[in-house]
């Protein structure tokens, strides 16, 4: 298994892999470039079956979602809501830079922590669970998921910074080729578009791009903000940016449909 692939997987779920043989800035860049088809291979594993339990059992989306958000946090050993509510609890508080990067490197949870953690698991559950009572829910989970993790691709471009000379934000930030991370975007754009417009027509394929690049938005926003309060990106502000990114996806799907 290639270097970039085992750095992919062991960062960004809990699947036991061998640990990388070099990880220097090429390696970090491919392994970002790696992280949709991680993404993949999550909401793959939680939606189908997701999906499977509400359309044969009495369970309903609610409880299809709760579990399937829950699968998905134990998955990644929720790093990704760890870096969200630390995000929060940083840019909340209002402090410089140096401040702010402090406090997220706390242990415990603030109050913006906890309130931003708490409304973007129900907006996550909620719009998942709409989606699951309609039988779209697999299929919008994959897209939200995967959208999530090109929002990683993109916030570790060349020419935006890490925060601090330490830690996962300073590996691969500024990791990614710019011309690789806009290939990867563009190529995630069309099969969306072209899988969803084929099996379900073209308006909603068009719906289907215009969730993903509302959910891109959303991330490049998160990450302007962190770059100007914390002088860039860290591996916290990515969770962050994974779980909003899904959220914003999941909201438009439901919105649009």
């Amino acid at each position: 298994m290639p270097d970039s692939l085992r750095l992919a997987v062991g960062t960004l779920t809990r699947i036991p892999v061998p640990a990388p043989r070099i990880v220097d800035r090429r390696v970090a860049g491919r392994a970002m470039l790696l992280a949709p088809l991680v993404g993949l291979l999550l909401a793959l594993a939680v939606g189908v079956p997701a999906q499977v339990l509400v359309n044969l059992t009495p369970v309903g989306g609610l409880l299809g979602a709760a579990l399937a958000i829950a699968a998905l946090a134990w998955l990644t050993r929720a790093l990704h809501l760890d870096g969200l509510a630390d995000t929060a609890d940083a840019l909340g508080s209002g402090r410089p830079a140096q401040d702010a990067l402090a406090i997220a490197r706390r242990s415990d949870i603030g109050p913006f922590g906890v309130v931003v953690l708490i409304l973007v698991l129900l907006v996550q559950v909620t719009a998942l669970a709409d989606l699951l009572d309609t039988g779209a829910g697999a299929g919008s989970l994959v897209v939200a998921v995967v959208t999530g993790r090109l929002a990683l691709t993109l916030a570790c471009l060349r020419g935006i910074p890490a925060a601090r000379p330490d830690g996962l934000g300073a590996v691969v930030a500024g990791s990614v080729p710019r011309a690789g991370g806009l290939a990867v975007a563009l190529a995630w754009l069309a099969i969306a578009v072209a899988s969803v417009g084929r099996e379900h027509g073209l308006g909603a394929g068009l719906a289907t791009g215009g969730a993903v690049i509302g959910g891109l938005l959303a991330a490049t926003v998160l990450v302007r903000i962190a770059r100007r309060r914390l002088g860039g990106i860290t591996g916290d502000v990515l969770g962050a940016t994974a779980e909003i990114t899904t959220a914003t996806v999941l909201v438009i799907l439901v919105a649009v449909p």
